[in-house]
């Protein structure tokens, strides 16, 4: 699907969130990468193959 001179990270890879997007609409809350994942602001996601990743914001502040 990705067709840049540097490939993209595939929907299965953990760094998959790293892709290049395509379309972006932040009033929706929602962005398309370039390996078709579904990226919701909320950290959720959905996959090209239909699976759901649950949202995973950090649950814990960090000290700076």
């Amino acid at each position: 699907m990705c067709q840049h001179p540097r490939t993209c990270p595939g929907a299965d890879s953990s760094d998959r969130e790293a892709a290049v997007p395509l379309a972006s609409h932040p009033e929706q809350g929602w962005t398309l990468l370039c390996n078709g994942v579904l990226l919701f602001e909320d950290t959720g996601e959905l996959l090209p193959d239909g699976r759901i990743i649950a949202p995973h914001r950090p649950t814990t502040a960090v000290a700076a």
